[in-house]
């Protein structure tokens, strides 16, 4: 289902334990339980985001979250509607900063937790070809990230 990496900073269980959650919730909410698709969940700090963000999009810039998903939208979803997996195929990687995750906790003032759930989720619902860059998509995307928080009573308070 998930692999945890560190890119950089110590390994944390108590993350862990967070990630754990939010992947289980996701893959219950998208029918993937029995999928045998597996993703990597990278934690790591500002510079390495940075340097990966460049890498891979060419964009000098420190971010929160980056996906990499490994199918098109369509193409997963095929896949799914015909349980069409071979052995532990790769959904996707996400890579959290987890240094800009304390920092935007408490900018929007709610708990770590929260802040790191969503960038799972987040990160998720792009690994499964969701995006927010156009308003119309925005509105897909947004309620299935809000429904897998609000089922696990993770709030903004």
């Amino acid at each position: 289902m998930y692999e945890i990496t560190y890119l950089n900073i110590e390994e944390n269980k108590k993350f862990e334990d967070t990630i754990e959650k939010v992947v289980k919730k996701c893959f219950e909410e998208e029918g993937l339980t029995n999928s045998n698709l597996i993703m990597t969940i990278t934690l790591t700090t500002p510079e390495e985001i940075r340097r990966i963000n460049f890498k891979y999009r060419n964009i000098d810039k420190e971010t929160d979250v980056l996906s990499f998903p490994m199918f098109e939208k369509e193409e997963l979803n095929k896949k799914i509607k015909n349980k069409d997996f071979t052995y532990e195929d790769v959904l996707g990687d996400i890579i959290i900063s987890i240094e800009r995750v304390k920092k935007q906790a408490e900018e929007y003032q709610h708990s770590f937790e929260r802040e790191l759930s969503y960038m799972v989720v987040h990160g998720f619902y792009h690994l499964m070809g969701y995006d927010h860059i156009k308003e119309e998509d925005k509105k897909l995307m947004r309620p299935k990230e809000e429904k897998i928080l609000d089922d696990l009573k993770i709030t903004r308070d």
